[in-house]
């Protein structure tokens, strides 16, 4: 069951694409305070249950510092990456967090248990890269280096917080609300320091409360009770499945078209999907 809460939040981060692109008008990191800011605005009843406030009470430091670097220091990584590089490249490099994931929750493991989930990481990393790269756009360049760093270090950021969050087990998930609540403070400092404010239109806040509501909040929560409770390396290998899923809801909505590149995609995403699951089976809970 925590497994599939976790591929909860893959399912609903393959609404973010659609959501966005609502709001593309936005600066970055006013579109992450906006959307940080009405998730938790939206989460801030799970605080009034009886016991939450004293249950966070008990969260120790490093769980308060896991849980804000990884929201916060994930997306603000990755918005500098898109502010310095080309969106495909630095959508790529950023979307090695999954493969990332699986290798650092293998950390440990006999070598013969590493093959399978490797392979469908890798396959999977493949896919998306069908799906990510635009050639219109060319190959990556030296003159956009610090972006592609950026990227870099959001996917590490993502991978490390969900492969050590199983080790705060004990955090609750309604720990996540303050998370959020400090990456939109962050977020809206850096907006206020670096970029105009624009007044969002009506069709914007329709999407800014569809992201606050599932992939950029909904999503966190149920992913952190996944990679705490469930099979981290599986999730990792299926995480591949939100940028197919992704283009699949675009085709279906009219704002993007069939290609070879998806039916290819989509084929290696599904397959490495399988092969990790091959790879793991009979692990169980212990695969993390």
């Amino acid at each position: 069951m925590p497994t599939l809460l976790g591929f909860g939040a893959i399912l609903l981060w393959s609404a973010l694409a659609l959501l966005t692109s609502l709001t593309t008008r936005l600066p970055l990191f006013e579109w992450l305070a906006l959307t940080f800011g009405l998730a938790t605005l939206f989460s801030l009843p799970m605080l009034l249950r009886h016991g939450a406030l004293a249950s966070l009470r008990a969260v120790p430091t490093a769980g308060w510092a896991l849980g804000i670097v990884g929201l916060f220091g994930y997306h603000a990584l990755y918005m500098l990456a898109l502010k310095n590089a080309p969106t495909a490249q630095a959508g790529l490099i950023a979307y090695l967090w999954p493969l990332l994931i699986v290798l650092f929750s293998m950390v440990g493991q006999p070598a013969g248990r590493w093959l399978l989930p490797l392979a469908g990481g890798a396959l999977g990393l493949i896919g998306a890269g069908l799906l990510v790269m635009d050639p219109r756009e060319g190959g990556f360049r030296w003159e956009y280096a610090l972006g592609y760093g950026f990227a870099l270090a959001c996917a590490l950021t993502w991978s490390s917080y969900s492969v050590l969050n199983r080790r705060f087990s004990q955090v609750p998930t309604v720990a996540v609300v303050v998370y959020c609540a400090v990456a939109a403070l962050g977020a809206l400092a850096l907006s206020l320091l670096f970029e105009p404010w624009v007044t969002p239109t009506s069709l914007e806040w329709l999407g800014l409360v569809g992201l606050a509501l599932g992939p950029m909040g909904l999503a966190f929560f149920v992913w952190d009770f996944g990679t705490k409770h469930g099979n981290v390396t599986l999730l990792g290998a299926l995480s591949y499945f939100a940028p197919l899923l992704s283009t699949v809801l675009l085709v279906l909505t009219g704002r993007a078209t069939p290609s070879w590149a998806l039916l290819a995609a989509t084929v290696l995403i599904v397959g490495g999907a399988g092969l990790a699951a091959l790879g793991l089976r009979g692990r169980g809970k212990s695969a993390a």
